[in-house]
């Protein structure tokens, strides 16, 4: 078993993307800009956007932050990111999920310039995915592409099992995986919760990407020998064991998993990780206008 270290490679590509950063700032004279929104104070979502901010300060990025409490509207949000969209000096904006449930997210989402849409959650960005155009895809499944590039994996042939189907990781991944590209090539079988057969499905997997949001799902008996293992999960359960008070967890059964894969990505310390590098690489993307003039 090889372990798929995000920290490892989540930090050389912050420093190859440190240095463009600063060859960008001596051609421009500014420096790439990420705008994030955060509505109320969940735990999770703190921690969350405080690591993407400090990860720009890292590579040399502007950032900056408009927090609101659960009370503001609809309307005031989608007002400020109507304003942000036509703030020249902002390259990146991202609105924070989960938000209360007064709000529309897809509302909010499709309020987001495409071309600012370095989540790459705005139906223009997921459409140029689909047909594989030039777009910011998903800054989870590219962290996972960057990873297995990393690591030289060539997945052309595999049969390759996406568990879980939603809109920010499962269905988009599957799509990546199936095209023409290296990562890529694969047979893919898309599953979730209502999936009838979902343990024989996964049996069969050379890759199992596991997006599903539960906690250990992906059990030692769901998992063929050598398969490779990617791990999207973040559980958060509160724990007497560690300061934060609070400990993660996977999707996948990790202790009991590992044994019997080639690769495995740990949480934390894997996806979660180059989750933040996809983020920060669209952000220089469309700093750059790469994808969008």
């Amino acid at each position: 078993m090889k372990l798929l270290d995000g920290k490892y490679v989540s930090e050389k590509v912050k420093i190859q993307i440190a240095e463009e950063a600063a060859e960008f700032l001596n051609k421009t004279g500014r420096k790439p800009h990420l705008v994030a929104i955060l509505v109320g104070n969940d735990g999770g979502s703190e921690t969350y956007v405080a690591s993407k901010m400090k990860n720009c300060e890292k590579v040399g990025f502007k950032s900056s932050l408009y927090r609101y409490d659960n009370s503001v509207t609809e309307a005031e949000l989608l007002a400020k990111i109507e304003e942000i969209n036509q703030d020249g000096d902002v390259d990146g904006l991202i609105v924070q999920l989960p938000l209360p449930k007064h709000i529309d997210p897809e509302k909010v989402t499709e309020k987001i310039d495409y071309r600012k849409d370095v989540d790459g959650f705005h139906p223009v960005n997921l459409g140029r995915m689909m047909r594989n155009l030039p777009c910011f895809i998903p800054a989870t499944p590219y962290g996972i592409l960057l990873m297995l590039q990393e690591y030289g994996i060539d997945t052309t042939g595999m049969h390759c099992v996406v568990v879980g189907r939603s809109n920010i990781v499962g269905s988009p991944m599957s799509i990546l995986m199936a095209r023409n590209a290296n990562p890529g090539n694969c047979t893919v079988t898309l599953t979730h919760s209502r999936t009838k057969d979902l343990k024989e499905q996964v049996l069969q997997a050379d890759i199992v990407i596991a997006a599903i949001g539960k906690k250990n799902f992906v059990t030692t008996d769901m998992v063929k020998p050598g398969a490779i293992i990617i791990d999207v999960g973040i559980n958060r359960e509160t724990s007497a064991e560690t300061k934060s008070g609070f400990k993660l967890y996977g999707d996948v059964d990790f202790e009991n998993v590992a044994p019997k894969a080639s690769y495995i990505t740990p949480v934390p310390g894997g996806v979660g990780l180059m989750t933040i590098v996809g983020l920060l690489k669209n952000t220089l993307a469309s700093a750059r206008k790469e994808i969008y003039s």
